[in-house]
């Protein structure tokens, strides 16, 4: 062989001058130019490829390689070098374990059953013999080499990669030094970034960086525990596998259950899981809309988020091989930055919500109720009512059907106190689920249950010196019933899980369209806290009694409607008036006003000459008769529902609804975001 491949060189001083090049090694691409140049020496048409054992001692991936001149399937070939390959696979297994080189047929492989895309690429490439001899830098296997050629001379090989081992040896442990150098960087730059993060899109941001720079890899889910600490909801997800619009009409599939199987796992383990997604895609835990021909990783990383011992959520990413100990690092600094992030939002909305209610305070009557609208005998009687309990601190509670104006009513009594110059505070108690009342009535203590990640101030406590409005206060649990009716006489609460109690001077005006007195019969409400409540009643009449008040409020409505839409005032006919004074107005004043509100916005004429109003027997088919009470928010909504019905769920394009209503595609879509129309709405007619 020697003869034939080295006619003019010793077998000596071969391995001389390869070991004269391999002193300038340094790097991968040093040791690959010198090793493709010795191998093209001995068949200057055969390929080879040097692959290196990982740092699992189970597989081996390409760390070099060359084709040489064969022609190949590029696909396959980039499979075989992107894959991850055991050890154990029949093949690589004999050669690490043998101390001389071994020399294989490719279709005799093939023959025995070897499943191995390296078989298939080398008989793609034409090689029918394949030399491979494993790789040791002294006692430990480093990795091999799969060379094609059609003999062996073991001298040479031998000698080669010994010297590659070595090379390979030096090189990888100067990777390693460098990679963990790059690491701590990047640890220092996140820590550095995630410390300034006040924002959610921040927060992506940031995380996507270090992801990318360490595990190239970024989170698929961030999700976090809702108020319930059962439903864990997305936060953050990976835009190239779900999208925006898609996780927020169907958050509810996309949602995980805390008692899941693997969503248990890992918060039960203390450190992350790994998962194969081949055994685990159709688990609903992982909820990854990702089609197999999208990814070429096949396991994914879960990993639970901590403040201390609270449980806010877990992130899951694909993944190849993540550091484990550098995962749980990040995700401890992610933890403190997402509370960080959710108290920031907190704190936005809350000044929003002040800000909101003091540009609605600075509108509001001050003590001639010049927005209550109407001048009949019922009404006179309301008003002598609020002039006499108003500069008191009685208590006030508001009865009256609904839609008869009982919160404008608790506005009038409150602006023409004594505590005027502070805001009123509302709180809908139908509004509230039983678990979080009395949070938000009483307030609560940092870690006064799961998911108290702060100190809450409660709405007694903001309404301390000003009015507290429970609306609605007849949809109150009897166990928090209870607890107000201790607040209600001792004037003084307690936040939940703290240990001492707060006095305060709160004035209480409640309203509700029950019948108390029948709930405190049937056993709904405690006999105690109705007395309480009913100090001063205030019964407000409903529509149908007051009708001399239909024509004054129908010009304020009408006024007030056409100016917000920039229309001229419109005008009512005699006979129009006449059927709002017919009708009877099972939704009272509220119902007027958004039948007005309606019939301005479809005007075509300065005057309303007839309204579309329910039958007596609610049996009308008209779409303005069939709801009575809608806003034009929900007039808006309907339309778009109706006409993407219409085009079969089409939005852009020709015959799109986009192009019925008038509008560009993009602002369609947003308004179906904005108002909460899923596909379900227009698909399921």
């Amino acid at each position: 062989m020697n003869d034939e491949i080295l006619p003019k060189e010793s077998e000596k001083s071969f391995l001389l001058d390869f070991s004269n090049d391999m002193t300038a090694v340094r790097s991968r691409e040093d040791l690959a130019v010198v090793v493709r140049k010795a191998f093209r020496k001995l068949n200057p048409d055969g390929g080879y490829v040097i692959r290196k054992i990982n740092s699992d001692g189970k597989t081996m991936s390409a760390y070099l390689h060359d084709t040489g001149s064969a022609t190949f399937d590029k696909r396959l070939l980039e499979k075989v070098l992107a894959e991850k390959y055991p050890i154990q696979d029949g093949i690589q297994n004999r050669i690490v374990e043998s101390y001389i080189p071994l020399l294989f047929n490719v279709r005799r492989e093939l023959q025995r059953g070897y499943d191995l895309s390296y078989l298939d690429l080398w008989e793609n490439m034409g090689f029918q013999t394949m030399v491979g001899i494993a790789l040791r830098n002294g006692d430990a296997n480093v990795g091999l080499l799969l060379l094609s050629i059609n003999e062996i001379n073991i001298p040479i090989l031998q000698g080669i990669c010994s010297q590659i081992a070595i090379a390979m040896g030096n090189i990888m442990a100067n990777e390693e030094i460098l990679r963990r150098q790059a690491e701590q960087q990047l640890m220092l730059k996140f820590s550095s970034d995630i410390t300034g993060v006040k924002a959610k899109v921040e927060l992506d941001y940031v995380i996507s960086n270090v992801l990318q720079g360490l595990f190239r890899t970024r989170i698929a889910v961030l999700y976090l525990l809702a108020e319930d600490q059962v439903t864990l909801r997305p936060y953050l997800f990976d835009r190239q596998f779900f999208q925006e619009n898609e996780v927020a009409e169907h958050e509810e599939f996309y949602s995980l259950n805390i008692n899941e199987e693997h969503v248990r796992l890992v918060f039960e383990s203390g450190q992350p899981v790994l998962l194969d997604i081949d055994e685990n895609l159709e688990v609903k835990c992982l909820k990854l809309s990702i089609q197999r021909e999208q990814r070429r990783l096949n396991t994914v990383y879960a990993s639970a988020l901590r403040l201390g011992d609270q449980k806010l959520g877990m992130v899951w990413m694909l993944g190849d091989h993540i550091s484990g100990p550098l995962l749980q690092g990040i995700c401890a600094q992610i933890s403190t930055a997402v509370s960080n992030v959710l108290s920031h939002e907190q704190i936005l909305r809350l000044k929003k919500q002040l800000e909101d209610e003091n540009d609605y305070l600075k509108q509001q009557l001050n003590t001639n109720f010049q927005e209550i609208v109407g001048s009949g005998q019922a009404m006179q009687q309301v008003y002598r009512l609020i002039s006499l309990v108003a500069e008191s601190n009685a208590t006030v509670l508001l009865l009256g059907e609904t839609g008869t104006g009982k919160e404008l009513i608790a506005r009038a009594i409150h602006h023409a106190s004594a505590r005027k110059e502070r805001l009123m505070i509302k709180v809908n108690c139908a509004a509230l689920p039983a678990s979080l009342i009395e949070s938000e009535l009483f307030g609560h203590e940092r870690g006064a249950f799961t998911g108290a990640v702060e100190r809450r101030i409660g709405k007694f406590e903001l309404a301390n010196d000003s009015t507290l409005f429970l609306d609605e206060v007849g949809e109150m649990p009897l166990e928090t019933q209870a607890k107000l009716l201790r607040v209600l006489q001792e004037k003084e609460i307690e936040r939940v899980g703290g240990k001492t109690t707060i006095k305060l001077n709160v004035r209480i005006i409640a309203a509700t369209n029950r019948d108390l007195e029948a709930e405190v019969k049937a056993g709904r409400f405690r006999p105690d806290l109705y007395y309480r409540l009913n100090v001063f009643p205030i019964e407000l009449p409903p529509l149908r009694d007051r009708r001399e008040d239909i024509e004054s409020l129908t010009g304020f409505f009408l006024s007030k409607f056409s100016k917000s839409i920039g229309k001229k005032t419109l005008k009512l006919s005699a006979n129009a008036l006449l059927q709002l004074q017919a009708y009877r107005w099972p939704g009272n004043v509220r119902e007027l006003e958004h039948l007005i509100e309606r019939s301005v916005i479809l005007a075509t004429e300065p005057m309303i000459r007839k309204f579309f109003l329910p039958q007596a027997k609610g049996a009308t088919t008209d779409v303005h008769a069939m709801q009575s009470d809608l806003t034009l928010e929900d007039v808006e909504r309907l339309h778009i529902i109706q006409v993407l019905r219409r085009c079969g769920g089409k939005i852009s394009g020709i015959g799109g609804a986009a192009e019925i209503l008038g509008i560009p595609g993009n602002t369609l879509h947003s308004k179906i975001r904005k108002l909460g129309i899923s596909k379900a709405d227009y698909y399921a007619h």
